[in-house]
């Protein structure tokens, strides 16, 4: 006998499953709007399963703002409780049907230096799957389905995630070679004369850059904005001026000589970490990859040394 998802032995009535859904996405997003992005719904839709848990609650679970969506305290509880259940029970499913692996990174380290050196973990095991996913923040390795990624030290992990230290991430400004021809620079203050570049993604980089050498000079102004590593690479390659850069996002074109870094590279205040997500950390191609890259991007950044 088929029951409705809404009542159970007793007669009681319970919440939907799908209200449910659509309410712990709206806490996580803060936002209807974007919990029906998520759910392949409408805003309206999500309104309205939302009201129905609420009557049937007989509590109110949101502060609805102009702007944000807040939950109140019991909001908060339950959607603490749900987002828990539906981890667990996407976990219990990838237990029995495994998801391929994917590695999640920001843009600029896939281009940069993922693609320029992946031919290496293929060749040795050419028998993995490996999927991507494109970010550089936050993430939930259930719900994004990501069973390693890399990020920087300063982003704040998933309170489950396994984490594992990659390399310091040494930083310094480059330049193309005809634009250094082309300016005077005998010590790091004459900056201040050249076209500096920027990224949106890490508006600190050149104050990170000269706290971190120890140079003593006011910040010069900043001549234009990117908003990605790879756009302001490619931007002071092409002789816009000069940027301040991870080193590991331009090995190749220093050893090109597509970029010249004229004061090297210092240890900048963030490092390189790996999180693996627990439900994945066992599998064999989880512990071939993870072990590949522990070994690789450290390895990388010593090919081209410090002056």
């Amino acid at each position: 006998m088929e029951h409705d998802d809404r009542s159970i032995g007793l007669g009681q009535p319970r919440p939907s499953l799908t209200a449910l859904r659509a309410f712990e996405a709206t806490v996580r997003h803060r936002s209807m709007t974007h919990a029906a992005d998520e759910l392949f719904v409408t805003h309206g839709a999500i309104s309205r399963h939302i009201k129905s848990l609420e009557e049937l609650l007989g509590v109110v679970l949101l502060n609805r703002g102009i702007k944000s969506t807040d939950p109140t305290p019991e909001g908060a509880q339950l959607a603490e409780g749900l987002g828990a259940a539906f981890r667990l029970i996407q976990s219990s499913v990838e237990s029995v049907k495994p998801g391929p692996l994917t590695l999640s990174c920001s843009s600029s380290i896939m281009m940069r230096w993922i693609i320029p050196h992946i031919s290496i973990f293929h060749q040795r095991h050419p028998q993995i799957e490996l999927q991507f996913n494109m970010n550089y923040d936050r993430i939930d390795f259930m719900r994004d389905k990501v069973s390693l990624a890399i990020r920087s030290s300063t982003i704040e992990p998933p309170p489950d995630a396994m984490i594992h230290e990659l390399a310091a991430e040494w930083i310094g400004p480059v330049c193309s070679p005809d634009y250094l021809e082309g300016f005077s620079l005998a010590r790091p203050a004459d900056l201040a004369d050249a076209a500096l570049l920027s990224t949106n993604t890490r508006l600190d980089a050149w104050q990170d850059w000269i706290a971190a050498s120890g140079h003593d000079f006011a910040m010069p102004q900043i001549r234009n904005n990117f908003d990605h590593f790879y756009l302001l690479i490619e931007a002071a390659a092409c002789g816009l001026g000069f940027a301040v850069v991870p080193k590991m996002l331009v090995l190749n074109d220093l050893a090109s000589g597509r970029l010249v870094a004229p004061f090297g590279f210092v240890r900048g205040p963030r490092r390189l970490v790996l999180w693996v997500a627990p439900h994945a950390a066992s599998r064999p191609d989880t512990l071939a990859l993870k072990r590949w890259l522990i070994e690789q991007i450290p390895a990388s950044l010593e090919q081209i040394e410090q002056p």
